[in-house]
């Protein structure tokens, strides 16, 4: 689809149909502040530590993050300020992103713990990628990954028995699972993905690739804006990536799209190799601290 094409189906599909009635909560204030800091022509950073320091929490999960393996130096960062001088500001904001996207949706069920880490790994992985490569904004490609998979919880919230339709989705081996997912209710992840970014007013370019992210026909579609595209590839390598750390199954998208999400990057197997093993020490160091 063209890109006019996405936003008038995602306009649709919110205003008629199963998902008119579902609640997606708009972006928190604290975010929105932190994101007015950034966009200022000379930000301070000592606005964003006072609005990270905000919450022990959220000052904490700062903090985790610049002392883990990823950000490794001789001396670990002991408060806010000395991790967001160590990760930036911009980096900053991506982990208070992810912080308050899981205070925002929660929801009560068995799978939600385990998709809040994969979508903190998935996370990781798509900006350590955005590094290796030229030209990729890391925190456009690390909020990517935090949202590709945001409509879980809002979809477990908001419509009756799709908990068994989740389910029945990260076992099937033959449909797909926005196959899955629409025979079931009409709609999909992708979808609503794309609703909660627009909604959350993040670039464009995010939304599309949640939007898109598993029709990989849009990897040779010229119509589709290269950086969607980019973004696209890496969320399957991401995916590849997260699934072998946590020793699931090979994805059957990554089987038969993997190749062509490597060459779309310019990626060889080697590299990602090499790039598994240093997101596996991260992943490992994630899951005790």
């Amino acid at each position: 689809m063209k890109v006019a094409e996405i936003h008038r189906e995602l306009d649709a599909a919110r205003k008629r149909g199963p998902l008119k009635d579902i609640v997606i909560d708009p972006c928190p204030k604290l975010l929105m502040d932190l994101r007015a800091v950034v966009r200022r022509l000379d930000p301070e950073p000592a606005d964003v530590v006072a609005i990270a320091s905000h919450d022990v929490a959220m000052a904490a999960a700062v903090i985790k993050v610049a002392n883990s393996p990823l950000y490794a130096r001789s001396r670990s960062a002991s408060t806010v300020a000395e991790a967001v001088a160590l990760l930036g500001m911009a980096h900053t904001v991506s982990i208070l992103t992810g912080f308050l996207m899981r205070r925002s949706f929660t929801v009560q069920s068995p799978l939600i713990e385990h998709f809040w880490q994969s979508s903190t790994r998935r996370a990781t992985a798509m900006g350590f990628i955005a590094r290796q490569l030229f030209g990729l904004d890391p925190e456009l490609a690390h909020t990517c990954g935090l949202f590709c998979h945001i409509a879980l919880p809002v979809l477990l919230r908001g419509l009756r028995g799709y908990e068994a339709t989740l389910q029945a989705a990260m076992s099937d081996t033959t449909q797909g699972f926005t196959a899955v997912e629409n025979a079931a209710h009409h709609t999909d992840h992708a979808v609503v993905g794309a609703i909660v970014a627009k909604t959350w007013l993040l670039p464009e370019e995010i939304a599309l690739a949640v939007r898109l992210h598993h029709d990989f026909t849009v990897l040779g579609d010229e119509r589709v804006p290269e950086l969607v595209r980019k973004l696209v590839a890496m969320l399957l390598i991401t995916e590849h990536m997260v699934a072998a750390y946590e020793g699931a199954p090979e994805l059957l998208e990554w089987q038969g799209h993997g190749p062509a999400c490597l060459d779309l990057l310019h990626i060889e197997p080697q590299e990602l190799t090499g790039w598994l093993d240093t997101l596996h020490a991260q992943f490992a160091h994630d899951a005790v601290h």
